[in-house]
């Protein structure tokens, strides 16, 4: 919905609050908690930030999402998609691992707060539109490519190459000589037990027991003087609160790559919230979604954190732990807490090969073939003889995105993916399918030729249907198929504006253009029942051009009315047409005007 929020503004969720939720909750949140940990050092590494930021994001996004938000189960936390936008975005502007670096990935997530909160406020909710299902699918499996390709390196302890996806990859198989063995091992079997686990023990952290594994590996067996690398010195305690050492121009820099982060983060936490939403039976605000996630991003980067987004991975894992409102979310924070300021150091031994196998894994499950191979068949013979190549139209907008991801970088593959998107509506629109038809079995059924064959239309009437709105984009096509479609023996033209849900100026302009070129070949222009808006805007331009629209209640009206014209006497050469709107002598009109 987006109307006015029916939910108190502050910790909305918690409306109506009741006592035996409280344990669902608690567990709920522990649950969360050993899901997001090991999961907000992975996504850190992916955003090229030291991996202790990921934490830092997590305490302030789940209270303040919590205190503004509407969804009862959504978790806020760094995520794998948002992530490498920010490193995409960082990246072009600072040195990896520098302290600049660290800086601008904390100012965007400033940036990205602050964009959120004037959306919000702006009543903005409309803006994950822009961005349709398929374009998004393939945005994020190009993302998940380009972030298992990024972490293959520190599976095989190899180098890391430069470029985009395909060069990474190829510089991966082409070091895959130097390969460290134990790394290999470790990282392997981190990778293994926790896809194992997600198969057949669903509810244990899987991410969790490999990393616990992988710490206690290093600890009994000195993997690290072996050639495995680990994560190293993590800073215990608080994070230092207030903005991040970035110039003025940094912040003005940021704001145009902040709108895509912020529309990629809202779509996909938005989709989340709304799944558990029907689930539960509530509803969410997707302007107080805005504000919660542009408070939540606000005070990820006053804390020293990352960018962050709605997680529908840990949104499962609080929806199917039994969470009932937001109370299992600030328990998430405040377990986070805890971790800051107690234990941090035993992650510190943490194979980077583990890592990188809890990062895999969770994007892996993002790479969705069988949803591309769905896209592909939405296709019949009847569209592809419509459209031409168009009519897999969504199918080729999520592929544009997809391969401008692996090719362009994140978010100048999401902007491909839109405009591809965008310009195959257009072409579509701009060549409706335009229908002839026949008098069906039944009275008042006028059926598609290309789909009864069987019929036999009428030789003298040609009846049309145009399905799609009549606008300045398909004017000219919707002219030139009707005078292709004229034969010696027709007489009349009978357009069904039935499926014509709109009209615009330069359609009516040409419809009244039209009428009067049929007139002067002998042939009526008329319409069957056009419907709303159609019929209003026909009303005025045909009002203030000073033509006479014929219209009709439907199309049989119009057929029989046009068809008993044909005995009439043409008007001598060199006499003008009589109108197409005159009637029949001596008789009523069966039509009405506009």
């Amino acid at each position: 919905m987006s109307g006015r929020s029916s939910t108190p503004l502050l910790f909305g969720s918690l409306r109506g609050y009741r006592a035996g939720w409280l344990r669902a909750d608690l567990v709920a949140g522990l649950t969360v908690w050993a899901v997001l940990v090991p999961e907000s050092l992975a996504y850190a590494t992916i955003a090229g930030v030291p991996p202790v930021v990921g934490l830092y994001a997590a305490v302030p996004a789940l209270l303040l999402y919590g205190l503004l938000g509407s969804s009862r189960h959504l978790v806020v936390a760094s995520m794998s998609a948002t992530a490498a936008l920010s490193a995409g975005i960082v990246g072009d502007l600072a040195d990896g691992g520098s302290d600049r670096y660290v800086a601008l990935t904390t100012a965007l997530a400033v940036v990205v707060g602050l964009v959120g909160l004037a959306a919000g406020l702006a009543r903005m909710g409309f803006l994950a539109s822009f961005i349709s299902e398929p374009v998004l699918k393939g945005f994020i499996i190009g993302l998940a490519l380009t972030i298992i390709v990024g972490q293959l390196p520190k599976l095989f302890g190899v180098p890391k190459g430069d470029g985009d996806f395909f060069e990474q990859l190829v510089f991966v198989i082409a070091n895959l000589g130097d390969t460290i063995v134990p790394t290999l091992i470790v990282g392997g079997a981190s990778l293994l037990l926790v896809l194992l686990l997600r198969r057949w023990l669903p509810l244990v952290p899987g991410a969790l027991v490999a990393v616990l594994l992988g710490i206690a590996a290093v600890a009994l067996l000195d993997l690290d003087q072996e050639g495995v690398a680990i994560v190293g010195q993590i800073d215990a305690g608080l994070p230092r609160l207030g903005l991040p050492h970035a110039q003025a121009g940094d912040y003005l820099t940021l704001i145009g790559a902040s709108v895509g982060v912020l529309l990629i983060g809202y779509a996909e936490g938005l989709g989340a919230a709304k799944t558990y939403a029907a689930k539960a039976g509530y509803d969410v605000d997707p302007n107080r979604e805005l504000l919660g996630l542009g408070a939540a991003n606000l005070g990820a980067g006053l804390a020293s954190g990352m960018v962050v987004n709605g997680s529908l991975s840990k949104t499962a894992v609080n929806g199917g732990a039994g969470a009932k409102s937001q109370l299992s979310g600030l328990t998430v924070a405040a377990l986070t807490v805890i971790t800051l300021l107690f234990l941090t150091g035993l992650f510190e031994q943490l194979p980077e090969a583990t890592l990188a196998a809890v990062v895999i894994a969770a994007v892996l499950e993002l790479v969705d073939v069988p949803a591309l191979r769905r896209l592909y068949r939405v296709w019949t013979p009847h569209l592809g003889g419509i459209y031409g190549w168009a009519a897999r139209a969504d199918f080729l907008a999520a592929i544009a995105a997809l391969l401008g991801v692996l090719v362009f970088d994140t978010l100048p593959g999401l902007f491909i993916g839109i405009a591809v998107s965008l310009v195959l509506l257009l072409y579509r629109a701009s060549r409706p399918h335009i229908a002839r038809l026949a008098r069906g079995t039944e009275p008042g059924m006028w059926l598609d030729l290309d789909r009864h064959p069987d019929l036999t239309p009428d030789p003298a009437v040609l009846v049309l249907r145009v399905e799609s709105g009549l606008f300045f984009a398909n004017a000219d096509h919707v002219r030139d198929h009707v005078r292709g479609l004229l034969t010696e023996s027709t007489c009349a033209v009978v357009l069904d504006a039935q499926t014509a849900p709109f009209i615009d100026v330069t359609a009516t302009g040409m419809l009244t253009q039209l009428a009067h070129d049929l007139t002067r070949r002998h042939v009526t222009l008329a319409f069957a029942h056009p419907i709303g808006q159609t019929r209003d805007v026909l009303r005025r331009a045909a009002a203030s051009s000073g033509v006479t629209l014929s219209v009709y209640p439907d199309v049989d009206a119009a057929v029989m009315d046009t068809r008993s014209r044909q005995d009439e006497p043409t008007s001598p050469p060199g006499d003008p047409a009589p109108p197409a709107s005159s009637p029949r002598a001596g008789e009523a009109p069966r039509r009405t005007e506009p």
